[in-house]
């Protein structure tokens, strides 16, 4: 029978434990030690990232709050070549024409789950979703930004609002392009570093919609109205109490496929001796 130390935080297999002291040096709040054996000095130090758990190469280790039955083995590093990364990288585009198709809910998942993975402050995570599917809802957002934008006072307002309030009263959206969803992340109101914590994670789906065959655009426009707090605005999205939105994502089929890869400014780069 294996002999497994219990230290409350983590466990320790004893007969696979090589006493390496990896999960101690790769711990970010240090609340590891190497006493002859590993120990939870500070447990309450812990923010869960699970590192000590996936770096350990003997599987020697298991953590309360970052199991090893809930990792996933890597058998390889790197998982993509330097080549093949880069022209993945370089393939996302800003979809803002969109097939009138709706997407199915469990791709929508499967696109925002991907969010989850994303790196966050000190490992706070803490985004959740609002996935708007409704067209009058999507409609009527854009409407309530036109009527926010036009009372803003357009000498001083952002650049392109006037060329936004033309398009529209053409007859085109420029505010949701007609996407068939919205993404809307959020986070508690008082949660700290949720903006950033949200923009990694809508980073990621934005990356992972292009294997999936979608699509998406970050609705700034939108953003701005939200984070002016424009009350019809709010409402209309029915944001539960105590959260904030902190970023909007539109998401969709592609109405066309790019043929090429866009150029961008060159590399500026200083180094300090």
């Amino acid at each position: 029978m294996k002999e497994v130390v219990r230290l409350n935080l983590i466990e320790v297999n004893k007969e696979r434990c090589i006493r390496c002291g990896i999960c101690v040096k790769i711990c970010p709040v240090r609340a590891l030690e190497l006493k002859g054996a590993v120990e939870a000095v500070a447990p309450e130090a812990c923010i869960s990232c699970g590192h000590c758990v996936a770096v350990c190469p003997q599987s020697a280790l298991d953590h309360r709050k970052s199991p090893l039955a809930r990792q996933v083995a890597l058998t390889g590093f790197p998982v993509i070549a330097a080549a093949a990364a880069r022209q993945f990288l370089r393939s996302r585009r800003s979809i803002r024409s969109y097939k009138q198709t709706a997407v199915p809910r469990e791709k929508l998942v499967q696109l925002i789950d991907i969010g989850r993975f994303a790196a966050t402050a000190s490992n706070s995570q803490g985004v959740s979703y609002i996935v708007v599917e409704d067209q009058a809802i999507l409609r009527k957002a854009t409407e309530l930004m036109m009527e926010w934008m036009e009372a803003q006072d357009q000498t001083t307002a952002h650049w392109s609002f006037s060329h936004h309030i033309r398009a529209y009263r053409q007859g085109l959206d420029p505010i949701l392009r007609d996407a068939p969803h919205l993404i809307l992340a959020t986070t508690a109101r008082n949660q700290a570093r949720g903006r950033e914590n949200t923009a990694f994670a809508l980073a990621y789906i934005e990356l992972y919609a292009t294997v999936l065959g979608l699509g998406t655009c970050w609705a700034g426009l939108l953003e701005m109205g939200l984070e002016a707090n424009y009350a019809p605005l709010m409402e209309l999205f029915k944001i539960p109490a105590g959260k904030a939105i902190t970023g909007a994502l539109m998401a969709g089929y592609p109405e066309y496929h790019y043929q090429r890869l866009v150029d961008r400014n060159p590399l500026e780069i200083s180094w300090l001796p």
